[in-house]
């Protein structure tokens, strides 16, 4: 594709805080609004719910084989399983010297990714190399991958051969081989972003990947290389896309400013449907 096509966005939920991690499951777009430390769902007549609140912050979704949630607690760094009893921690990643735990991807077999930020970025902290750690269904946990900028928003390709992430600080997509006991291998470069910090990304069945852009106002999407095909404009910051709708084909877009409840959840119709995982 020689020309980049330019799309604009609708807005099917607003009056958020900070909406993030947003994922296509059960016919419905659920999300975590962080500053409102909620897990909500919102359908595609605009209809929200809320499905667990919190004391503290929370960022990435997922779900095990068997459908229980996990989500990420950023400000005690756990992750956490919505049982039918309540809510348990699942592993405690302190012990990782984990600093704010955020996105992450659960493949199929219910192994989760963690990425966090490494250091304390909203108080001045001086920059940090940061660690992705995977945590098995059973609470186990390692360390997969050391020295990255922010591993950020993260996906599977559908083979569940290669795991593709972004590192935020970087500016950049980095790929690995993903070996059968879910460890990463075969670091590379997917894609020099140069002047965009990726953060939320999602994959679509031609292997293209969708990437937030905050500070530039806009999503885009990018091959593998680094070349941009498409460009998604939007007022706010957007901090995350997903591709979801009934053919998958309906890229939601997290956006937010720093202006209390200007979040929304947007939407814009594209031509390739979403793959993978998340």
């Amino acid at each position: 594709m020689s020309k980049r096509i330019t799309l604009r966005t609708e807005v099917l939920l607003e009056g958020l805080k900070f909406p993030e991690s947003p994922r296509w499951h059960e016919d419905k777009l659920w999300f975590v609004d962080i500053d409102g430390h909620k897990v909500l769902t919102v359908d595609l007549n605009g209809i929200s719910e809320t499905i667990l609140e919190r004391d503290d912050q929370v960022s990435g979704l997922g779900w095990l084989p068997d459908n229980r949630l996990l989500v990420v607690s950023m400000g005690d760094n756990t992750l956490l399983r919505l049982d039918p009893e309540g809510v348990k921690v699942v592993a405690d990643l302190n012990k990782f010297k984990t600093v704010l735990c955020n996105d992450m991807v659960v493949d199929k077999m219910g192994r989760a990714y963690v990425g966090n930020m490494g250091f304390d970025y909203f108080n001045g902290k001086p920059y940090a190399p940061s660690k992705l750690i995977l945590v098995e269904p059973n609470g186990s946990a390692r360390i997969v991958v050391e020295n990255m900028a922010f591993p950020n928003g993260t996906v599977i390709t559908p083979d569940d051969k290669t795991l593709i992430i972004a590192e935020t600080f970087a500016a950049k997509l980095t790929a690995f081989d993903i070996l059968e006991d879910g460890s990463l291998t075969g670091r590379r470069l997917w894609a020099n972003l140069k002047s965009l910090a990726p953060d939320g990304i999602c994959l679509d069945a031609e292997g293209g990947i969708w990437l937030a852009a905050p500070g530039r106002g806009r999503v885009v999407r990018v091959l593998e290389g680094g070349k941009i095909t498409h460009i998604v404009k939007v007022e706010n910051d957007a901090y995350a896309c997903m591709l979801g709708g009934p053919d998958r084909q309906t890229l939601f877009v997290a956006t937010s400013k720093h202006t209390r409840d200007a979040g929304r959840i947007e939407f814009v119709e594209v031509d390739i449907p979403g793959a993978g995982l998340p």
